[in-house]
């Protein structure tokens, strides 16, 4: 990206959403970062904004528009974490993750595409998961919530093509970032208890272990020279990563199995 462009970064206050927008902000792009929290960055323009609000979301483009002109690149990245074991997980625990991973992503989508058209250009990466090609032991609703939202990414992307939009899912491995702090953590039945900290305490280590966020901003500053998009683009640490194709090609019950052996639940 040589030419300075117009980038609006959601869950910019902390981790990945932070680092992306102070990384193309030092760049010379013109940035600004969403997020309920307003930080003070001198690289990027931070804006108070619950994605999950559409009519904040709707005044927030609109603010936008009137100052830059254009929307070039648009990053979902806002979310939530969430662990516990699916029995327990109540309705409103379902609603309050679903509704920031899967509704604002789609509410910023649908706040710019009318733009993007007039256009006739514009990009979009829906910060997904590579947990969101499997179920995952404790993180089913996670997964369920990114996974969706990539469903949602194949979709959009057959309906605004003729306007050369393109939009990706961008699956991440673990990132060192406060996410473990952050999660969302549902009530733990007895039954799960003692298998559960065991899993909890592993995926901690994994994100302990995990990329950094500056090398997610480098990763997706090679995305945008990309003239076409997959829809789908992998990025995090080898053992992660080989799960994709492995679920693919794997019978089964045979992946199930190795998934056991990663996640520690046959020790």
């Amino acid at each position: 990206m040589k030419a300075s462009k117009v980038i609006v970064i959601t869950g910019s206050s902390s981790g990945i959403g932070y680092s992306l927008a102070e990384y193309f902000g030092k760049k010379g792009h013109q940035v600004y970062g969403l997020s309920r929290k307003i930080v003070e960055n001198n690289f990027f323009t931070s804006l108070s904004v619950d994605v999950t609000n559409n009519d904040a979301v709707q005044t927030a483009i609109s603010t936008i528009m009137e100052k830059e002109g254009r929307i070039d690149i648009v990053i979902n990245n806002a979310g939530m974490g969430m662990v516990g074991p699916v029995e327990n997980t109540t309705k409103e625990d379902i609603w309050k993750l679903f509704s920031l991973n899967l509704v604002g992503a789609v509410q910023m989508m649908s706040a710019v595409l009318s733009m993007m058209r007039a256009q006739k250009n514009g990009k979009i990466i829906n910060i997904s998961s590579i947990g969101s090609e499997m179920g995952l032991p404790f993180r089913g609703f996670y997964s369920a919530s990114k996974a969706a939202l990539d469903k949602v990414t194949e979709a959009i992307r057959y309906e605004v093509s003729p306007w050369n939009i393109q939009v990706c899912s961008l699956h991440l491995g673990d990132i060192q970032t406060s996410i473990a702090e952050s999660r969302v953590q549902t009530k733990v039945g007895t039954a799960y208890q003692s298998t559960y900290n065991k899993v909890f305490s592993l995926m901690n280590s994994h994100v302990d272990q995990g990329n950094l966020p500056i090398e997610v901003a480098i990763y997706v500053e090679k995305l945008f020279q990309k003239k076409h998009w997959k829809a789908h683009y992998y990025f995090g640490k080898f053992g992660q990563k080989i799960g994709v194709p492995l679920k693919w090609i794997l019978p089964q019950n045979f992946y199930e199995n190795l998934m056991r052996k990663y996640n520690h639940l046959e020790e």
